[in-house]
């Protein structure tokens, strides 16, 4: 049966719930009831670990009968299992929900299959509304849940020509001040800021997110790589954080240990030789490029060899959205491969 467009817009709302949510070692979910006449009767979204699930928060909000024949519009499929809270789908069938309509399956071993167990129950099931818009907004969760190592976004400003400084190395500024403001704000969202130790020595980055001269309430924690050594009085040693610090080459074991202390979205600030070295691993899982109308010409490229010896060989990337920036715009893509370790999700436990 075909999603109505009254359903379809309340995907739209439940997304804007799941919003409100969150972020942490649980998705962000949200929810909303409808009538068998295709109104809005009840909405919810998941307020954190341990809380009740978008689900049963929306059905708490209604008299005992009142969800019976009624439709459920949920941004994650239902889970399915028991942890600190009770299966969704379980709540959905003994409340009397006649119809459930999700924008993503739940790829947790423990939590998933709860749309087998709906349609088990006689309930029926609509699955793919909207899944960019959710996927986009549960990534870092996704991304963790499957690979255990946090969302990776590789971010750089370059000239048109592709150049991320001019040739006696100065960078400051390619990008405009609404690019710039735009990629503070995108640290403010981020666990954690990576640069290079050749970063550091050059630019000396305070590696803070800011709006305007005032830190933002959310500072992501300052990570640095390499193998030289950061001098004492590096701006980044004054971080509201303490600054994490990896003596070695090998990202894989970076990100791993970032994961393992609950680092889900980490931002890779620069240089080119470690965003490079980061999409060159497979680690890296969104670019933003923020592009000035200038040329700068010469050799200081915003990547260097990402290992593509041929052009059948290039990296293939998905514009999700182009942002005009003043007189800058911002490409926001993902790689094409995304998708292609869902397989790799059958030995993670689900935490929801």
């Amino acid at each position: 049966m075909a999603v109505h467009e009254a359903e379809r817009r309340a995907m739209a709302r439940a997304l804007e719930l799941a919003a409100h949510g969150p972020r942490g070692i649980n998705p962000q979910v949200g929810a909303v009831i409808l009538s068998p006449a295709g109104e809005i009767i009840a909405e919810g979204w998941h307020h954190g670990a341990g809380t009740p699930h978008a689900e049963v928060d929306a059905l708490s909000k209604l008299h005992d009968g009142d969800a019976r024949g009624a439709t459920a519009v949920v941004t994650l499929e239902p889970c399915n299992h028991t942890g600190r809270t009770g299966p969704c789908a379980v709540a959905l069938i003994e409340a009397g929900i006649s119809r459930v309509i999700y924008a993503l399956d739940d790829p947790g071993a423990m939590s998933g299959g709860g749309a087998q167990r709906l349609r088990g129950a006689g309930v029926e099931v609509e699955a793919g509304e909207q899944a960019d818009g959710a996927r986009a907004l549960i990534a870092d969760w996704l991304t963790a849940l499957r690979l255990g190592r946090p969302h990776i976004t590789v971010k750089w400003a370059q000239s048109l020509d592709g150049r991320a400084a001019a040739d006696d190395g100065t960078s400051q500024w390619i990008t405009g001040p609404a690019a710039r403001a735009d990629v503070h704000r995108r640290r403010a969202e981020a666990d954690a800021i990576l640069v290079g130790t050749g970063t550091v020595l050059a630019d000396d980055p305070a590696l803070t997110a800011r709006d305007g001269d005032m830190l933002y309430e959310h500072q992501p924690i300052p990570v640095v790589i390499g193998s030289r050594a950061t001098p004492a009085d590096a701006a980044v040693r004054r971080h509201p954080h303490e600054a994490l610090f990896y003596d070695t080459d090998d990202l894989h074991s970076v990100v791993a240990d970032l994961h393992e202390r609950g680092i889900q979205n980490a931002f890779i600030e620069g240089g080119p030789t470690l965003a490079s070295a980061f999409i060159t691993a497979g680690l890296a899982d969104r670019v933003l490029a923020y592009v000035a109308p200038v040329l700068l010409g010469g050799g200081r490229l915003a990547l260097t060899d990402i290992g593509v010896p041929t052009i059948a060989a290039a990296r293939r990337l998905t514009i999700e959205e182009w942002v005009p920036l003043g007189a800058d715009m911002l490409a926001i893509a993902r790689f094409e491969d995304d998708e292609s370790d869902d397989d790799e999700s059958d030995d993670n436990e689900g935490v929801r």
